[in-house]
């Protein structure tokens, strides 16, 4: 195995940064044999710069990882929403539950409508996240939960309603939604302060 790896090493090394700055090092050197200037000491002239050279040069460093950009994640999470749309569209819900369901699905519907809120969205990795977690995760487990308590409650009635808990979590979901509604709402207003800013110092500065 080990031998397996060494002409791949042996390559590698000869490609590295080391070895191509030691060897334009090592050329000076034998330039500088050809001019006369090494005398006796020419090997040693050679392999001291070509050495030098090598220590000099940056350190190798492996290629940082490519991982999607916010834009092509957004586009994956809205394909994900029109998904659980489709899967919201077939269960029945109560009255109020139902409706604060399309509050909250219109709300994320806008945040992900592209445009230019998904770009403002695209420079919040924090708000992504949120976004993520609440259509992946947040709210097709609260409408399922529901659905399998509400079987149990209906065989078993006398306990507490489900769709209490479901309009409580949607609530709180949506609350959520606003959050991170305004925290965008507050980066623009911050970007078009700064820009009045900048144009009130330029003008002082004529």
């Amino acid at each position: 195995m080990a031998t397996s790896r060494a002409p791949g090493r042996l390559l590698a090394y000869i490609e590295s940064r080391k070895n191509l700055t030691g060897s334009a090092c090592g050329i000076a050197g034998l330039a500088l044999t050809f001019t006369g200037l090494a005398g006796a000491y020419w090997p040693v002239v050679i392999v001291g710069l070509y050495g030098a050279g090598a220590l000099i040069a940056p350190p190798e460093r492996p290629s940082a990882p490519d991982f999607p950009d916010p834009s092509s994640q957004l586009d994956s999470l809205r394909a994900d929403f029109v998904t659980l749309r489709a899967y919201l569209d077939e269960v029945g819900l109560p009255p109020a539950a139902s409706g604060r369901l399309v509050e909250l699905t219109e709300l994320l519907a806008g945040l992900l409508a592209p445009g230019w809120v998904c770009e403002a969205l695209a420079t919040d990795p924090e708000g992504i996240h949120a976004l993520s977690r609440a259509v992946h995760q947040d709210i097709p487990e609260s409408v399922d939960t529901y659905l399998r308590t509400r079987w149990w409650t209906r065989i078993a009635p006398g306990t507490e309603p489900p769709e209490r808990h479901l309009e409580q979590q949607l609530s709180l979901l949506h609350r959520e939604a606003e959050s991170l509604v305004a925290g965008l709402r507050e980066a623009e207003a911050r970007r078009q302060q700064t820009h009045t800013r900048y144009l009130e110092d330029r003008g002082r500065a004529l």
